[in-house]
């Protein structure tokens, strides 16, 4: 049985994000996945990184945080894992910036080696979905912006501890988005989720 990780950062109860997470969560539960689920909000996530945690390589069970502890725990043996967020400012809610420095820490989730500092990831997840939601057009994102999201999860951070199979969707824009385009969003994201455990 695969292990699925699936993470949502949106502090809105009843947001597009939860619907979506909600969906994905049901689908990978129903297609016989052991998933592990965080609303990290809900949750009182801390996100900011403490001094004490920058200045040594920390062991999953080496934080005085139980929360803190777990999650680290619970990375290290999942299969995929699928984040579930907004697009704000290019760049992930702070729960979810906070949770990738605070969690995928050296030896929990990479190390670097001696001689050149080339990272080699830990995870055993090979694959990741990211479904973000967005209020802006698809052209302007990549015009102006280049697509930030992308090089964040697809360069900088999953590669980095060893998910080589990462996947990404963008809904938008969703503020002005009718039912029907919801409902063919949410049937889209459970055929992501299944797709990531075949």
């Amino acid at each position: 049985m695969s292990r699925t990780g699936v993470y949502l950062a949106h502090p809105r109860p009843g947001s597009f994000n939860h619907a979506v997470f909600d969906a994905v969560v049901q689908e990978l539960r129903d297609r016989g996945s052991d998933v592990i689920a965080h609303d990290l909000c809900a949750e009182g996530f801390t996100p900011g990184l403490s001094a004490d945690e920058t200045e040594t390589v920390r062991a999953a069970s080496d934080s005085p945080d139980g929360q803190l502890s777990l999650h680290r725990a619970e990375v290290a043996t999942l299969d995929a894992m699928v984040f579930i967020h907004p697009n704000w400012w290019g760049m992930p809610p702070a729960v979810l910036t906070g949770w990738v420095q605070r969690v995928l820490m050296p030896g929990v989730a990479y190390k670097l080696a001696a001689s050149d500092g080339e990272p080699e990831g830990l995870l055993k997840a090979g694959r990741a979905l990211v479904l973000n939601t967005s209020d802006t057009p698809a052209d302007r994102e990549e015009i102006e912006f280049g697509d930030p999201l992308d090089k964040i999860w697809s360069a900088c951070v999953l590669p980095y501890v060893g998910v080589t199979d990462v996947r990404r969707v963008v809904f938008r824009t969703v503020t002005d988005s009718s039912d029907e385009a919801r409902e063919s969003w949410l049937r889209e994201a459970r055929d992501q989720a299944a797709a990531l455990l075949v």
